[in-house]
Order: structure tokens, then sequence, then C-alpha cells
């Protein structure tokens, strides 16, 4: 048989495994022409208005390139965040950045720390590029234990500290003193890396303040709040020197043209991000009590979502299955503590209130399967 080309050795090694089965495929599996989206944590709320309206406008010049620099959003994030341009990238989504974060700092078998259950799609990026996964312990409550952080870092002395924040998929808080604490229990050498996907549904003054430290990165998106998931634009905020080596590498034309348009639109728009922002507290006090309702405990969420305690990581996962059986689409974290749980996207009153009548039936049927 004839020879032909071979991936890498590094590449080789990387598992064959999909982070992310997508609700169209899902509802292909199921026989259904779509389900009630409630697993991607997208926005129920849609983009502003003034968002739709600008990338609407920008349409006919599809044909043109966008800025490679994204110089109008870079400019209009740097009044947002106090800060200059020199300290942001934008990227096509966080991922993309995450991509390019590993990259940089990740030779093939640097450490990158992490906890436990975290944000899957990191570990995707840290296998890709070769890198090695080392995993502290979350808290009893699966949040982002800072102690356990510091100690497993000793240990192992990672290259990178991730840490999303709010966390995906527990949905806890670590406050910014908390994280002050984590930045000082690290060696200067180490990079701290902040998700901050969900930090728009965090009051303002529980954030880290918007401060450049030379030893951490702060991931954000246009993807929740805003509403702009498939537009795909993100960006990172850090000392000048990081930006300068990501603008050295990074894909110059990998923020479409329509996306850079949108985001800088939607930013500009606070007030429907509020508006957004304010449905999503209503709906996870609304998802509280349901799961106060049913007997189903619910873990406190800084984020677009709320996890419910189904029992057993089986009897979860027969949840899920059961749910997409009734045209709902939800996720469930993967890993101990919180494994036994579902987690769901807060939707608009109509949606949850399909929801709720859904997983009422669900539940008493995933309880009527379960072992005495």
């Amino acid at each position: 048989m004839p020879s032909r080309p071979q991936p890498t050795a590094q590449v080789a090694a990387v598992p064959a495994v999909t982070p992310f089965v997508a609700p169209e495929e899902l509802a292909r599996r199921a026989g259904r022409d779509s389900l009630l989206r409630l697993g991607a944590n997208e926005s129920a709320f849609g983009p502003s208005p003034k968002a739709i309206a600008a990338m609407q406008a920008g349409v006919p010049h599809t044909s043109w390139y966008g800025d490679p620099e994204s110089m109008e959003l870079r400019t209009a994030l740097a009044v947002h965040h106090v800060c200059a341009i020199e300290n942001i990238v934008i990227g096509s989504g966080i991922d993309d950045l995450m991509s390019l974060l590993v990259r940089t700092f990740c030779t093939p078998g640097d450490v990158s720390l992490a906890t436990r259950g975290t944000y899957p799609t990191w570990t995707y990026h840290v296998a890709a590029y070769g890198a090695q996964l080392a995993t502290a312990e979350p808290t009893a409550a699966a949040a982002v234990d800072v102690d356990a952080l510091i100690a497993q870092a000793a240990i192992v002395k990672p290259k990178v500290v991730y840490v999303a924040n709010p966390d995906n998929p527990s949905g806890a808080f670590v406050p910014a003193a908390e994280l002050a604490r984590l930045r000082a229990g690290l060696a200067d050498d180490v990079l701290l890396a902040i998700d901050e996907a969900y930090a728009d549904f965090v009051p303002a003054g529980a954030l880290p303040p918007d401060r450049i430290e030379p030893g951490t990165i702060r991931l954000r998106t246009f993807s929740k709040a805003y509403g702009l998931a498939g537009a795909r634009a993100g960006y990172a905020i850090a000392d000048a020197a990081h930006i300068a080596v990501f603008q050295k590498i990074r894909q110059h034309f990998g923020v479409n043209r329509t996306a850079q348009i949108g985001a800088l639109a939607a930013l500009g728009d606070q007030d429907f991000a509020r508006s957004v922002i304010a449905e999503v507290a209503a709906g996870r006090e609304e998802y509280y009590e349901l799961g106060r309702r049913l007997g189903s405990r619910t873990l406190p969420s800084a984020t677009n979502f709320v996890c419910f305690e189904i029992g057993s990581r089986a009897q979860a996962e027969t949840m899920v299955a059961t749910l997409l059986e009734c045209g709902v689409f939800v996720r469930k974290p993967y890993a101990p503590p919180i494994d036994g749980f579902i987690r769901v996207t807060v939707g608009t009153p109509a949606e949850r209130a399909a929801f709720a009548a859904i997983f009422a039936e669900a539940l008493e049927r995933v309880r009527e399967k379960a072992p005495a």
C-alpha cells in the first residue's frame, strides 16, 4: 500500500473528540426540525437592534476585507476599559484567543493548570499544541479553589493558569480579592489567564478593576450579553508587550467585517445590554424557584445559566436524553462534584415557561426510573 503524508506525532496524539455537538446536529439525530435551545448559553434576547441595523447596512461591502487591525473596535474598547488600544487584541471569539494564548506561551510538554471540571474547550487547545494539563480540585460547590490552585502550581510549575470567572459550567464567581490573592500566590513568570465570558452578568463593582497587570490576561466576548455568538467576536486585555506578541502571529483577517461592525454597534448600545442583563437576572430567579418547587437543588449562578441537580451522573445523562426527546437542548457538567446536574440557559419568558412544564414531566419520569 502506498505511503501517504502523515500528521505530526503531536497532532496524531490528540484524541478524536468532538468538543461540541451543535443543536442542529442533535435535532437531526432526534428527527426534529429544531429544538428549544437552552444548552449553549447563547443569548435568547438577540443582538441590539442597533447592531442588527449596522450589520445589515454593512452587508453590501462583504466583498471587502475587514480592517485587520480592528482599529475602530479596539479604540472603543480602550475607552470602555480605560486602557490603551495597545492593550487589546481582537479574536474570533474567546476560543480563538485561547488557541492564540496556548500557542504563544506553551511549548510541547509545558504545563497548563486549571480547575478540574471547568470549561472543557481550554483542554482541547492545550492538547492540540502538545502541552500538558494539570488540574486542581474545585470546592465542594464546584467553584474555583484559589488555595488549591496555588498549592498545585507550586508542585507542577505551570506556564499558564486558566480560570473561568464566572465559571462554566458551575456558574460560580471568584471575587476580585480572591483573584488578586491567586495572582500574588503564583510565580512572576506564570501567566494567569482569566476567561471572563460571563463577566457582563456580574455587578461591575464585584469584578477586578480595569487595570493592566503584566502577568494577567483577561478574555472577553460579545457572544453572551451582547447576543453575537454567531458573529464570533472576542477580545483580550493585557500588557502591551503580550498584545504585541499576539499581533505577530494572530490571523490578521480572522475577525470578519460584519462581526467588527456588529460588535462596535453592540458596545455602543449599553442600554440594550443592561436590559438583557436584567432579564437574565429575573430568569435566574425563576429557575431557582422552579428548582425549589420541584425539589431539584440549583447552584447560585453569576451567568446566563443555572445548574439543576438531577441525582447521579447516570440520571443527569438520562435527563439530557429525555429532554432531547421532548425537543429541548440542554447540556450537563462532565466532572464531579456536579456531574449529576444539568445546565440550562436562561431563555425568554416564553421559553422559560415551556421548559418548566417539560422539565417537570421529564424529572418525574427520570425519578420513576431511579432504583429504589
